[in-house]
């Protein structure tokens, strides 16, 4: 049977590889509705390629051209159009691989109409993970994680007892930075920042790989996904990105997940689950051309927007939230080179020391939140 996919955020770096994978199985996966920003180039191209039955872009000015130009496709625009996309009632799974909070009431959305999620959107666990995952019970929805490292982690965990799991271990491979001390990182440039020796992602993800905070973000969502306490959760520098990462049982045993870094092998499984399809043209894992693995200690001080996400998930409630918002603008600010690289993480923890936590928030409160992060961390400039 073949499986209907939603895509959010077709563009980027997770949903190019997404429509690689439904084109490299096209009797096992359609795609039927996609949001695509404001990369017009490309949407005409998706366009071309598939037989969609909903589009959304991010200007009202491009929806019109192109629902001239594809009169049979349903086109949209703005925060409606990834709803129309998110909750579309043909599609069976929503990969949801835009960047940022945004994502989070497209999800929402799709959750109530009982659509399975492929979360490639860590912001939207971190931001309100509590909301995602009561909805998802609520309505018997699975949320099948696409990051390498959860997905590596939920693998692990096929067949295991919950009960029986002393321990997550999260691998991280440090970076564009890694061989470089705090010292050191003063004065470094976008393009420096942008240059990650393991993985091919779009800028926003690099630079959080770059400072830690990616893995901070999955720490918090490997919590929200697992139901894990934070002392349960373990990072582990891994230069060479072959392990994924790990579980740790009672009895000592070690379960991992090892591949190539190619993020085509998580987003397939979320597609396929619960069965594995063939991928005959990848590249496969030849440990012997690998030779050696090598793994460290974390240093919480060289990576101290680690300590700050990880200190953001300890104090829950909108904790997470400001830290999210405040990285999402930093970031920015940094790819717009308006601020310097370590000013990253003193803008993310002026946030948070301001900031006073409400614990079980609704959607309106994050939302809030969110926006008012957003503000303060633009005035911090002023």
């Amino acid at each position: 049977m073949t499986k209907r996919i939603s895509l959010l955020g077709a563009t980027g770096s997770i949903g190019i590889q997404t429509l690689d994978i439904i084109k490299e199985h096209p009797n096992q996966f359609q795609l039927v509705a996609f949001s695509a920003g404001r990369n017009i180039t490309e949407t005409r191209k998706i366009l071309s390629e598939f037989t969609v039955e909903v589009v959304s872009v991010f200007l009202e000015e491009d929806a019109r051209q192109l629902q001239a130009d594809f009169p049979k496709v349903q086109v949209f625009f703005g925060e409606e159009g990834l709803f129309q996309v998110a909750a579309h009632t043909n599609a069976d799974v929503l990969v949801n691989a835009v960047l940022g909070s945004v994502g989070l009431r497209p999800t929402l959305e799709a959750i109530k109409k009982g659509i399975t999620i492929a979360i490639a959107n860590k912001e939207t666990l971190v931001t309100a993970g509590h909301l995602v995952m009561q909805a998802a019970k609520e309505h018997n929805v699975p949320i099948l994680p696409v990051d390498s490292e959860h997905s590596a982690l939920f693998q692990a965990m096929n067949g295991e007892k919950k009960s029986e799991i002393s321990k997550l271990i999260i691998t991280a491979s440090g970076g564009s930075f890694r061989d470089r001390t705090r010292e050191e990182l003063k004065g470094v440039t976008v393009k420096d920042a942008l240059n990650h020796p393991n993985w091919s992602m779009g800028a926003k993800i690099t630079i959080d790989s770059a400072t830690m905070m990616n893995k901070g973000l999955e720490v918090i969502e490997a919590h929200v996904l697992f139901n894990t306490s934070y002392d349960d959760i373990e990072v582990l520098l891994h230069r060479e990105s072959i392990i994924h990462s790990m579980i740790e049982f009672h009895d000592t045993s070690v379960i991992a997940q090892l591949g190539t870094p190619d993020m085509r092998v998580p987003i397939q499984y979320a597609l396929s689950y619960p069965n594995r399809f063939e991928r005959p043209n990848a590249k496969r894992l030849n440990l012997a051309e690998i030779g050696k693995l090598h793994f460290e200690e974390m240093d919480y001080k060289r990576y101290h927007a680690l300590k700050l996400a990880i200190d953001a998930g300890r104090a829950g409630g909108t904790m997470t939230t400001v830290l999210n918002a405040a990285n999402e603008a930093a970031v920015a600010l940094f790819l717009e080179e308006k601020i310097s690289f370590l000013t990253i993480d003193e803008l993310i923890e002026r946030a948070m020391d301001v900031h006073v936590n409400i614990s079980s928030p609704d959607l309106e409160t994050i939302l809030h939140v969110d926006a008012e992060t957003r503000k303060a961390v633009q005035n911090m400039l002023k």
